[in-house]
């Protein structure tokens, strides 16, 4: 029981963390190149997990796959544009979620073109390398399909927010306060995840792992309890 615990912490902590980490590096990144310097100065500009951790949200991501960190602070107004360079600080945590699950597909690729009788330390390796892997296509995937619902606040509901007319925006704005409570109720009372987000998933990990996708599909099926 114990070994299979940490044999499954293993192969999801360390890309869920680096999934959850680079996502929030990217916003504040590209917040610092469009004029706001705050995460930089507080020290968020690192791939530290350590700096980011949320320990509710890395809880929830061994338990149930899927999880978070602390947001990094963004000071709107320090940015030059603000309404429009929100738009592309909001955009980067998904699309770095993207890119991970593209790169980690890729390598999941390599990892499996290896033949299988190419030695048993090779095989003691490789095999939980490529669950690890395989994990980190379905994190980065969920990360960014789930970021991108279109309510603050998600980073979909702030890129919204940077492309309506400043009217509609203000109206969306008001909802930010009540926005998780509404994402609660969509995700776990409504078909929104069953008819929505689980196919646009499975068609992410379809696309990007092709004849791998069934093992993507049964390491993301991993419950550590």
């Amino acid at each position: 029981m114990i070994e299979n615990i940490l044999f499954k912490l293993s192969i999801m902590l360390v890309p869920g963390l680096l999934a959850i980490t680079c996502h929030e590096v990217a916003h504040g990144y590209i917040a610092w190149r469009y004029g706001d310097p705050t995460a930089r100065m507080l020290g968020r500009l690192t791939l530290n997990p350590l700096k980011h951790i949320d320990i509710f949200g890395t809880l929830m991501l061994v338990i149930v796959g899927i999880g978070w960190a602390k947001p990094v602070p963004v000071v709107i107004e320090n940015l030059r544009n603000p309404k429009k360079d929100m738009v592309w600080v909001s955009i980067a945590g998904p699309v770095t979620n993207i890119l991970l699950a593209i790169v980690s597909a890729g390598v999941l690729r390599l990892i499996l073109m290896v033949p299988p009788g190419s030695g048993a330390e090779i095989n003691f390796i490789l095999q939980p390398l490529s669950y690890m892997v395989a994990f980190s296509v379905y994190i980065n995937l969920l990360l960014a399909f789930f970021n991108l619902i279109p309510i603050p606040p998600l980073d979909g509901g702030h890129v919204l927010m940077g492309l309506l007319p400043y009217r509609q925006s203000a109206a969306l704005a008001r909802i930010e306060p009540y926005g998780m409570v509404l994402i609660i109720v969509l995700v776990f009372f409504t078909p929104i995840f069953q008819y929505l987000l689980l196919p646009l998933l499975m068609a992410g990990i379809q696309l990007l792992a092709g004849p791998h996708s069934l093992l993507v599909f049964k390491v993301a099926s991993f419950k550590v309890m």
